[in-house]
C-alpha cells in the first residue's frame, strides 16, 4: 500500500507514475477524502478542546453554587456532534483505505515506461536456441510415448488444467524440486514449508486482495474463510505480519516449495496445451525481507540463485526487464527469466524476480529499527526459483532425441538412481 503522505505532497506526480502501470488510475477521490478526513479531525479536536474548557468552567460553577445549566447544554450538544463526527471520520477512513488498497506499487524511476509487453527489455541472454536434425516434437507429443503425465485422468478428477504426474514424470518433477531447493539452501536461503490455505488478511498483505479476489480459489465453509495460495509468496510474506524484525536478523532469506493454485488457465490452442498454463502447478519460491538500502543487492542475489539452476540444467534462457505496464501489482521492479520452448516456438517465463520495496510491508505492518532507532518498513522481494511446469516442458523439448527419448541433465541424475535417459515405453 502507498503512503498517503506521498499523495498529499505530490498528487499529480504520484498519479503520473501510477498511470504508467494503469492508465485508468485517478487519485482525485482519494485526495478529496484525505482532505475531508483531515478537516474533520481538526474540527473534532477543536470541539474537544472547547468541551474540556467548558467542562472545567462547569466544575467551577458547581463548586461555587452557581447555575451550570446553559454550559451543560452546550457540552451535551458538542458531545453529540463529536460522536457523529468520529463516526463519520471512521467511515471515510474505511473508504480511503479501500481505495488505497487498490492502487499498485510505484515503479522505480529506472523502469521503462510502456503498456506494451513487446517493449520489455532483454538485458541478458545465455546460450543458444537448440537446433535439431530431425522433426522435433512438443512435450504433449513426447508424452504420448514417454507416459509422464495423464491429462485425461487429471481432467476426470478435477477438470481441465489439473495435471497428474505419473511414473518417471513424477520422479523427474521431484528431482527438479530437490535440485532447486539444494541450490537455494547453498546460497543462504532457509527452507520452510508454509500453509497452502491462508486468511484474507494474509492475502491482503501480499497485495492479492481486494483487487484479485475473482482470480483466486477460496473455500466456501461457514467455519472457515480461507484462500488457496496462488504462490507461496503470500504465505511467506504472512510470516512476519505485525512484527518488528530485529535489525540484526535482516536480511531474512526464505525458500519454499508448494503447489500453487490459480483460476486463470491458458486460452485454448496448441501453445497452451499440456503443462504450459495450469490451475495447479509446483513452484519453488524465494522470498526476502531486507533493509531498504540492501534490497537491490538482495535482488541480484536472487537472480543469481535462479540463474544458477538454469545453468546447471544447461538450458538457453534470457533475462527480461519488464516495462511499467507489464509488472505485477505489488512490484516496483521485475526481471523475468524466460526459457526457449521449441515446441511452442517462443520463450516462456520460468522465474519472475521482483522488488516490492515497502509496499507489502506497509500493508502487512512489517517493520524494523533503522540506525537512528526509528521504526521503518522493511523491503520485501520475491522470485520464482523456479516454477517447474514450464521448466519440465523446457527439459523435455530441448533434450529430446530423434527416437522420442529424452536426455536427463547430469545434475538431476543423482536423484534418479543415476538414470540418464527417459526411454520411450
Amino acid at each position: 500500500m502507498l503512503d498517503i503522505r506521498l499523495i498529499r505532497k505530490d498528487k499529480e506526480g504520484i498519479e503520473k507514475q501510477l498511470k504508467t502501470k494503469d492508465p485508468q488510475i485517478d487519485l482525485s477521490s482519494i485526495y478529496q477524502l484525505d482532505n475531508e478526513i483531515r478537516e474533520g479531525k481538526t474540527h473534532i479536536e477543536q470541539l474537544k478542546a472547547k468541551r474540556n474548557e467548558i467542562s472545567q468552567m462547569i466544575g467551577e460553577l458547581k463548586r461555587s453554587g452557581k447555575d451550570a445549566t446553559e454550559p451543560l447544554n452546550q457540552v451535551g450538544k458538542w458531545a453529540e456532534e463529536i460522536h457523529q463526527g468520529d463516526h463519520r471520520i471512521k467511515e471515510l477512513e474505511e473508504c480511503i483505505n479501500e481505495q488505497l488498497a487498490r492502487l499498485p506499487n510505484l515503479p522505480l524511476d529506472s523502469i521503462k515506461i510502456s503498456q506494451d509487453p513487446k517493449e520489455n527489455v532483454i538485458i541478458k541472454e545465455v546460450g543458444n536456441q537448440p537446433t535439431f536434425s530431425f522433426p522435433f516434437k512438443n512435450h504433449v507429443e513426447l508424452n504420448e510415448k514417454l507416459g509422464l503425465f495423464d491429462f485425461k485422468r487429471g481432467a476426470k478428477i478435477s477438470g481441465a488444467g489439473w495435471p497428474v504426474y505419473r511414473g518417471m514424470g513424477a520422479r523427474l518433477e521431484w528431482a527438479l524440486l530437490q535440485y532447486m531447493i539444494e541450490i537455494h539452501i547453498k546460497n543462504g536461503f532457509t527452507q520452510i514449508i508454509p500453509p497452502l490455505l491462508v486468511r484474507p488478511q494474509t492475502m491482503f498483505g501480499s497485495g492479492q486482495l481486494p483487487k484479485f479476489d475473482s482470480q483466486l480459489f477460496k473455500i466456501h465453509d461457514p467455519d472457515y474463510q480461507l484462500y488457496l495460495i496462488p504462490t507461496s509468496e503470500v504465505s511467506i510474506n504472512g510470516l512476519h505480519i505485525d512484527e518488528i524484525i530485529p535489525t540484526e536478523e535482516l536480511a531474512l532469506k526464505y525458500v519454499s516449495f508448494t503447489p500453487c493454485f490459480r483460476r486463470e488457465a491458458g486460452a485454448a490452442g496448441s501453445q497452451e496445451r499440456g503443462l504450459i498454463r495450469m490451475h495447479q502447478f509446483n513452484k519453488v519460491e524465494m522470498f526476502c525481507f531486507t533493509k531498504p538500502e540492501e534490497s537491490m543487492q538482495i535482488f541480484d542475489q536472487m537472480m543469481a540463485s535462479a540463474e544458477e539452476i538454469l545453468g546447471g540444467l544447461e538450458l538457453h534462457y534470457r533475462n527480461v526487464l519488464l516495462v511499467t505496464g507489464d509488472m505485477s501489482f505489488a512490484a516496483a521492479k521485475t526481471v523475468d527469466i524466460e526459457v526457449w520452448l521449441p515446441g511452442q516456438n517462443r520463450y516462456y517465463e520460468v522465474s519472475s524476480v521482483s522488488n516490492c520495496t515497502d509496499y507489502q510491508a506497509r500493508r502487512s505492518n512489517i517493520r524494523y529499527r533503522n540506525e537512528d532507532g526509528k521504526l521503518e518498513f522493511v523491503h520485501t522481494l520475491n522470485g520464482s526459483g523456479l516454477a517447474t511446469s514450464r521448466l519440465m516442458v523446457a527439459l523435455l523439448e530441448n533434450n529430446q532425441r530423434e527416437d522420442g527419448s529424452v536426455k536427463i541433465p547430469a545434475v538431476l541424475q543423482k536423484y534418479l538412481n543415476g538414470q540418464e535417459v527417459l526411454a520411450v515405453t
